[in-house]
């Protein structure tokens, strides 16, 4: 709901442009610090509630979890999450099926258990909204867009629609990929478009899937098809924006008659479970993660292809790093808005943002295509990883996301 125009400027330690997972996340691990904190929605609050499924999930690894469990958040939502067992990765075709030669990822190989679970957003979504409805720490303004941020030597003031303004000593921008607060604070961006896009949608299906996560390297792109609770799979599928248009444009039976080639039929008979999505591919990088009395997290500081389906767990780990970073400045004393301490988190997540989106766009552009050699040489590749048990083992700590100097509620 609307905050009534007040006449003097409010003040609280922290305010988060951006009520979504980042931004709900963000807020709750800032309330934990008992830091006060204010968030500012531009969308009605009935839209982070919704309890119908509609298609819609995650891909949380491990250590996304475990961030969750320090929230207090995860005995909540385990109920309604599925453990990814196990990845497989082929190399595909349409109507030909998976190349005999493929990696393996198996959750045994390492001691921390599964390497993630598969969470449905009508269960993330309002696990976030009730704790933050339910903290002292945290007031949530919904129907309100800042137009403005100023910067002087007490802190940050932002204006908002209703000419209500709010001051704080940082800004944390969870306002996604087009980031206003990044244009105004001048923060440029790096990008470019891929000539794919994804299609998303939820099956139901007739035989178990095992906890296993299936990912087929098609000429056009990535086809990813992830273990929901029950015998249902979430499917993130890439295709040319003209292909996607059209896909896009059929009914339902269609729409399956399309995918079946695809998808293959290991799983038995399936049918659509929920809506159908489809959204342009990208690349975006925010040239800074921070800027004075302003930091970036999410999509807002990066947007990577979800070929690993790292999006989120990139932007839970800005924040876990981010909490960590001003815990650690707190506990000296220091302002935790200085330029000095935004600038340990920026170099704590900078180059990783950069090297995973360079990973992505590098694996993207090798195997989206139909070229013989590369077809030949990748197979191989694969095949020879299989065979070894350390390089296997390395990847799976990658996708379970223990890579790195991890912060405290991760580690």
């Amino acid at each position: 709901m609307k905050a009534h125009i007040a006449a003097m400027t409010t003040s609280y330690d922290i305010i988060i442009a951006g009520g979504g997972l980042n931004g709900a996340t963000m807020a709750l691990g800032a309330a934990k610090l008992g830091l006060s904190t204010l968030v500012i929605d531009a969308n009605p609050d009935h839209s982070q509630m919704q309890e119908h499924f509609d298609g819609r999930s995650y891909a949380m690894a491990l250590t996304s979890v475990r961030l969750m469990r320090a929230l207090g958040l995860w005995d909540q939502l385990s109920k309604h999450a599925q453990p990814m067992l196990d990845i497989k990765v082929f190399d595909g075709s349409v109507g030909q099926g998976p190349s005999p030669f493929f990696l393996h990822f198996d959750h045994n190989e390492i001691e921390e258990g599964p390497m993630g679970h598969m969470v449905e957003d009508r269960h993330l979504r309002p696990v976030l909204q009730d704790a933050i409805r339910r903290s002292e720490k945290i007031t949530y303004l919904t129907q309100t867009k800042i137009i403005d941020q100023r910067v002087d030597e007490r802190g940050i003031t932002v204006t908002c629609d209703d000419q209500t303004t709010y001051g704080a000593k940082l800004l944390i921008g969870a306002d996604g990929r087009q980031s206003e607060t990044a244009t105004r604070a001048g923060i440029r961006r790096t990008g470019w478009r891929y000539e794919q896009t994804a299609l998303v949608c939820a099956i139901e299906h007739e035989r178990p899937h095992n906890g296993i996560a299936y990912q087929y390297f098609m000429p056009a792109g990535p086809l990813a098809i992830l273990p929901l609770c029950e015998n249902r799979c979430s499917i993130v599928w890439s295709e040319t924006p003209e292909n996607a248009t059209t896909i896009m444009s059929l009914g339902d039976a269609d729409y399956l008659d399309i995918l079946r080639p695809r998808f293959g039929s290991f799983l038995g008979e399936i049918a659509l479970a929920g809506q159908r999505f489809s959204y342009p591919l990208g690349l975006t990088m925010a040239n800074d993660f921070i800027a004075p009395r302003v930091a970036l997290i999410g999509d807002a500081a990066h947007g990577i292809h979800p070929i690993a389906g790292q999006g989120l767990n990139a932007g839970l780990r800005d924040i876990a790093v981010l909490c960590d970073v001003i815990q650690s400045a707190c506990e000296r004393g220091e302002d935790f808005s200085s330029p000095a301490v935004l600038d340990r988190y920026q170099e704590w997540r900078r180059f990783d943002n950069q090297t995973l989106a360079l990973a992505t766009d590098s694996f993207n552009k090798l195997f989206s295509n139909n070229n013989p050699v590369l077809r030949f040489g990748r197979t191989l590749g694969m095949g020879l990883i299989n065979k070894f048990p350390s390089a296997r083992r390395s990847f799976i700590r990658e996708a379970a996301g223990l890579s790195g100097e991890l912060p405290r509620w991760m580690s």
